[in-house]
């Protein structure tokens, strides 16, 4: 597994050294893996962008603070399901004292989403988290072309025909329906691997 991806497991160990105050590559690996899935949960309960970046900032921050004062029990639940609780409470208080800037239709005051609805959204936003960071690292993999990526985005992730894609990449349109093809195989490996990472909770 790449760095990239290890980067992304929850670990014991990983655990064990956010008790450390000053241990600052532990709060970034878990920063980076969880904000994205926080804010992007705020959103879909109604948050503007800013509020819902408050959110992730508070949420991480007291599930550092409570974890470093030995309040997470491990056979209670899921680490992501603790996470999870903490980012709802944090996303109800900012909704109540920034409900005039609370995006139009927002439920969230009125119409708490259960238990199972929160767990869902969650999975949505992890999943989104996931692909993005999917493709980030495909076009980090040294042994992909550059056309060979143009090409894939192009007509995978932006839905250009492929004629188009191959006019602007450089290819024929065989050579775009292989590239399509080889990377969208090597995609899904990745997000499986992210998706195991993510899943690891401990």
């Amino acid at each position: 597994m790449s760095e990239a991806l290890l980067a992304t497991k929850t670990t014991t160990r990983l655990l064990d050294a956010l008790l450390e105050p000053a241990n600052e590559p532990a709060w970034a690996q878990i920063d980076a893996r969880y904000r994205p899935v926080i804010s992007g949960l705020a959103r879909r309960l109604g948050l503007r962008d800013a509020d819902a970046e408050e959110v992730a900032q508070q949420a991480l921050t007291e599930f550092v603070r409570v974890y470093r004062e030995g309040r997470y029990d491990r056979s209670k639940g899921r680490l992501s399901s603790w996470i999870l609780s903490i980012a709802h409470h944090t996303a109800l208080r900012i909704a109540r004292s920034s409900r005039k800037n609370l995006l139009p239709g927002a439920t969230i005051l009125n119409d708490t989403p259960d238990e199972q609805s929160l767990r869902t959204i969650w999975t949505d936003e992890r999943d989104r988290t996931i692909l993005s960071r999917a493709i980030s690292i495909l076009r980090e993999e040294s042994d992909v072309d550059d056309r060979t990526l143009q090409a894939f985005e192009l007509v995978a992730l932006r839905g250009v025909p492929a004629p188009e894609a191959a006019t602007q990449a450089g290819m024929t349109v065989d050579q775009v329906y292989v590239a399509k093809s080889r990377m969208t195989k090597r995609l899904r490996e990745v997000v499986a691997q992210l998706t195991e990472a993510f899943e690891e909770d401990v």
